[in-house]
């Protein structure tokens, strides 16, 4: 049922920006971007791209949680590489991309593919994390106590089984046993959680400046927008869809941020912030590769 469960959220996502465009498009035909406009765009494509180089390197802290140190150049540049793939049919091949390259240096099978695992479940305990910690229309014990289950759930005790059930039904058994015992988180993920925060904040950055060049954003209103893509963010992360969210992305924060703008803005905005995030990632995968074919790989090594 998974491939048509995939299509059938792709599908009613779609379908409620198509009803939202058809409702509101002689608005969005009167939008017109300025001279700052533009560049507030390009700020913004600036900023994601800043977002992908860092979430890379994020990436080599999560292979250092399990005693493999890599060179922040090395992750970042397979990183970005790889993250092109997300948009391949089955939207598993960056994955696959990341955990060939993580072996091709003798990094184990086992906590390669943990590493990809954990990178997704910390990105989504920050956009939590996020959406709880910005939002000013929950009560404080509600957002308390979410955030207390969230740093709770990315304890080792907890995300330890988690991410060997997980390592177990990726590998499809064929890890050994000794393996998914040595491979485990001995302390709290600390500085991968705050990495990926960070990551999320420079996404959620990047999203602020398309928005701005449709329309002013008052400082009252950036908690209420950062939680809103937070929140969008996440559900195009978690359910399954099209690659990178698509669709649902756009529907979620369509319907999180209808009445704090026009209609007519948030469709071209998140529009604008789509085309931007394809952009950068293409950007980002081309530059690591001209760098790759342009430099020695000594810098691959493992340190």
């Amino acid at each position: 049922m998974k491939p048509y469960l995939r299509w059938f959220i792709v599908g009613a996502a779609l379908f409620f920006l198509a009803q939202a465009f058809k409702d509101h498009w002689q608005e969005v035909l009167t939008i017109r971007i300025s001279g700052w406009g533009w560049i507030s765009l390009a700020i913004a494509l600036l900023i994601t791209i800043a977002a992908h180089i860092w979430s890379g390197w994020i990436w080599g802290w999560i292979l250092a949680e399990f005693n493999q140190r890599v060179k922040a150049l090395w992750s970042i540049q397979t990183y970005l590489i790889t993250n092109i793939g997300k948009y391949l049919p089955g939207n598993v091949w960056h994955f696959y991309g990341r955990i060939r390259a993580a072996q091709s240096i003798d990094v184990p099978q086992v906590i390669a593919i943990l590493s990809t695992l954990m990178e997704p479940l910390l990105m989504a305990a920050s956009a939590l994390i996020l959406a709880a910690g910005t939002s000013l229309q929950t009560r404080g014990l509600l957002q308390g106590v979410t955030l207390v289950i969230v740093l709770i759930g990315v304890h080792p005790r907890i995300l330890n089984p988690m991410l060997t059930f997980l390592s177990k039904k990726k590998a499809k058994g064929g890890l050994a046993a000794q393996d998914q015992t040595s491979a485990q988180l001995k302390r709290y993920p600390l500085k991968p959680l705050l990495g990926e925060m960070g990551f999320l904040l420079i996404r959620g950055l990047g999203f602020l400046f398309a928005l701005a060049a449709l329309s002013t954003i008052e400082m009252a209103q950036v908690p209420q927008l950062l939680s809103a893509f937070s929140c969008a963010w996440l559900l195009g992360l978690v359910i399954p869809g099209a690659p990178g969210g698509l669709g649902v992305f756009e529907a979620t924060a369509i319907a999180l941020l209808d009445g704090v703008y026009p209609s007519a803005i948030i469709l071209s905005g998140v529009a604008l912030y789509r085309v931007i995030s394809v952009l950068s990632e293409a950007i980002g995968a081309l530059l690591a590769w001209l760098y790759q074919a342009f430099n020695s790989g000594d810098f691959l090594k493992v340190d």
